[in-house]
């Protein structure tokens, strides 16, 4: 039993224990804590209303450019519209060419237009409009301006 020692305090014993309250280093006071949170409002309001400003500048050149385009593309839709009409009116000629009497425009013999004004346009319904087509072509059109 000699060869072995026992872990011993050091002489004189061990240190207190420290276990007052330390406080934190204060870096910033609090009028720089203050400053500093009105300095980042300050910056991050002159940035959204700059941000704002820019998508009012491109809203307004995309208004601009639709009210520029608008005019051409509802000519190009009554184009388009006047042309299939067209189409269906010399289908019909072609259909019913063997059939005496009859008049292309007419259900037999009465005027389609409501009130017999040839010069007053009637824009026809889809079914008018799409007679002369496949189901499969008149589908796809549904179809698609389901998703416009």
């Amino acid at each position: 039993m000699s060869g072995i020692k026992q872990d011993m305090p050091p002489p004189g014993g061990f240190r207190p224990i420290n276990f007052k309250r330390v406080p934190a280093v204060s870096v910033f006071g609090t009028f720089a804590l203050f400053g500093g949170y009105v300095g980042m409002t300050a910056g991050a309001l002159f940035l959204y209303y700059k941000n704002l400003e820019s998508i009012t500048k491109r809203e307004l050149e995309v208004k601009g450019a639709t009210l520029a385009l608008y005019p051409m593309l509802l000519a190009e839709r009554d184009r388009a519209m006047l042309k299939q009409l067209r189409i269906n009116r010399e289908e019909e000629r072609e259909l019913m060419k063997n059939v005496p009497g009859w008049k292309v425009g007419t259900w037999y013999g009465e005027p389609i237009i409501l009130g017999g004004d040839p010069d007053k346009y009637i824009c026809p319904t889809i079914s008018e409009f799409y007679v002369h087509s496949s189901y499969k072509d008149v589908k796809k059109r549904a179809e698609l301006s389901l998703w416009l």
